[in-house]
């Protein structure tokens, strides 16, 4: 049996949960979930049209809000109670960090960020290594084989025979010291605000604007895409936009139908974070710069003349509309 830990947050699942449950299945054992917390029961049915037969609801009054570690050892205390060949995340912040605390308090060895895996003793994987510049073929040993899944590395696809859905509670026992760590309070986004996982079009700007106040027109351009801004950590490191803005290995992984890249060299821990782009448009002075390795189109010239110039052509078409 494949169990997947699947996560929510405030009723909502993971972006990336169909991929992890498409990746599950294909192992070709039978895939169950796991939902941490009472109110996530609503969300179990999402779960049906992916395969999952069995959906494992934990329950109990403190675990409504994220806490690492007691969500860890519920998923922990319901391995020993439901004994699972293997054990699945997504390789999210919030997936990689719930299966290190699993591997830490089961002895067993997890492999992070796989793109691929065939059954067997042990497993072969294969994994995204180095800032996603290779990929590497591992022997996965152990009880139970603990994975997480590569964001984006995965085409979500819904199974032809999904079944009937057994949603079964699951109550752990657990003490005050795995409260430690929780999510106590929230900064919220203004309403109505895209987040940059979500959003089909995103514009990244790197240091070659220039400047802070460069930005203004990015801001502009995304508006009228209906997309949002995002950037390079050199500019994060500048302090001219916040961390929550930028795209790559230590940031946001992002997989919108367009990225444009304004004034971005292109550094593999960037690359790793739009990847999963289905289009990408680069804007650079530098015709050699490496992210245009990756692009499907290209401008070559100053993101500071170029971006207005898009703008003033975008508003054109825009009134050209009856």
């Amino acid at each position: 049996m494949i169990l997947a830990f699947v996560d929510h947050d405030r009723g909502e699942l993971d972006p990336l949960s169909a991929e992890l449950l498409t990746f599950g299945r294909r192992l070709g054992a039978p895939l169950q979930a796991v939902l941490v917390g009472e109110p996530a029961r609503s969300l179990a049915e999402q779960l049906r049209p992916w395969g999952v037969s069995t959906v494992h609801v934990v329950e109990h009054p403190s675990l409504d809000e994220y806490a690492p570690e007691a969500w860890a050892e519920s998923v922990v205390q319901l391995i020993a109670a439901a004994g699972p060949e293997v054990v699945l995340a997504a390789g999210s912040d919030r997936g990689n960090e719930i299966m290190a605390h699993i591997a830490a308090r089961t002895d067993l060895p997890m492999a992070a960020n796989c793109t691929g895996a065939e059954p067997g003793d042990p497993y072969l994987v294969t994994r995204v290594r180095w800032g996603g510049s290779l990929l590497e073929h591992a022997e996965l040993a152990g009880q139970v084989k603990l994975l997480t899944v590569a964001p984006h590395g995965v085409a979500a696809e819904e199974s032809a025979a999904a079944g009937e859905l057994d949603v079964v509670p699951f109550v752990p026992h657990l003490g005050d010291e795995v409260f430690r760590v929780r999510v106590s309070a929230r900064v919220e986004p203004e309403a109505g605000t895209v987040s940059l996982p979500a959003a089909r079009v995103v514009v990244g700007g790197g240091r070659g604007l220039g400047s802070a106040e460069a930005f203004a027109t990015l801001d502009e351009l995304a508006e009228l895409l209906g997309g949002v801004v995002g950037c390079s950590r050199a500019v994060t490191s500048l302090g001219w936009r916040p961390h929550s803005d930028q795209i790559g290995q230590t940031g946001t992984r992002i997989a919108p139908d367009l990225y444009i890249a304004c004034g971005i060299s292109g550094a593999i821990q960037h690359m790793v974070g739009c990847k999963g782009a289905k289009r990408i448009l680069v804007i650079n002075t530098d015709p050699q710069a490496p992210i245009l390795a990756r692009a499907d189109y290209a401008v070559t010239g100053n993101v500071n003349e170029v971006v207005p110039a898009l703008i003033g052509e975008l508003r054109v078409a825009r009134t050209a509309v009856p």
